[in-house]
């Protein structure tokens, strides 16, 4: 017998019992799905699903994020796609409710994170793995903010060419926040695009280069520190600062090493 579940886009999709075939379209709730023990469960991922490395090696890809095959995804007989509001296509995420029921997550805080979490393992039969992981991410980013980052200005770049930032309304703004972090690009919508004039008219004290989606590099910190001579600019781990699911569990680690 089917039952009625809500996504967290309040969409209802209905299941036919814990799902026994499943495709992730995420990256991050993909190594999410491993960490609560869903070998055998997960048949499906994209190509940018990279953790851990063995499913990446091994499990069927159906595509990029943005760029599914269908063909691919009916052809595994999924009982349960997994997507997420930011990171697919939303005219993609419809026309996969066709092949399977879709449930789809929307994160933009820490808290989301834990509630996507809590949301998947009932989903999956997995809720006392779910719940270590929440109690433990609790207890991880109770230890934040950092004393010796509280209200330091800082930008934290995605891109370059054009220059693009992580502004109010994400994940990274409110990662950036709970570390004690001002972001000046804190009235800026998402993600905005930004010339070095007015890199150099925010004056941020701290100008942190993601490793992804664009891959910076050493060369890039020279090229900014020609035009923002009193900043200190540093390369950072993107993954742990965009990254929801159980990859953050690693996160505080690394911003204790990072920034004390």
């Amino acid at each position: 017998m089917s039952y009625p579940v809500q996504d967290m886009m309040g969409q209802e999709l209905r299941l036919e019992g814990i799902p026994r075939r499943i495709v992730s379209l995420v990256p991050s709730q993909t190594e999410l799905l491993y960490d609560l023990g869903l070998e055998e469960e997960v048949v499906g991922i994209t190509k940018f699903c990279i953790h851990p490395e063995a499913w990446f090696r091994a499990k069927a890809r159906v595509g990029g994020t943005k760029t599914v095959h269908f063909d691919r995804v009916q052809a595994l007989q999924p009982d349960l796609i997994i997507a997420n509001k930011e990171e697919n296509v939303q005219d993609q995420v419809e026309a996969l409710r066709a092949i399977a029921p879709v449930w789809v997550s929307d994160i933009r805080s820490p808290e989301d994170n834990l509630e996507m979490i809590r949301q998947i393992g009932l989903l999956t039969g997995t809720s006392p793995k779910a719940e270590a992981i929440i109690q433990q991410l609790q207890s991880d980013f109770a230890s934040l903010p950092l004393a010796n980052c509280l209200g330091r200005k800082v930008a934290y770049l995605i891109w370059y060419n054009p220059v693009m930032a992580a502004g109010n309304d994400t994940f990274i703004h409110e990662v950036l926040s709970r570390i004690g972090f001002e972001n000046v690009l804190k009235d800026a919508p998402r993600y905005p695009e930004l010339d070095m004039e007015t890199l150099q008219q925010l004056q941020p004290e701290l100008l942190l280069l993601s490793s992804e989606p664009f891959p910076f590099a050493e060369k890039h910190i020279k090229i900014f520190q020609e035009h923002l001579p009193e900043t200190t600019i540093m390369l950072v781990d993107g993954e742990l600062f965009s990254w929801y699911g159980s990859r953050m569990l690693h996160a505080v680690t690394y911003f204790y090493e990072l920034f004390i």
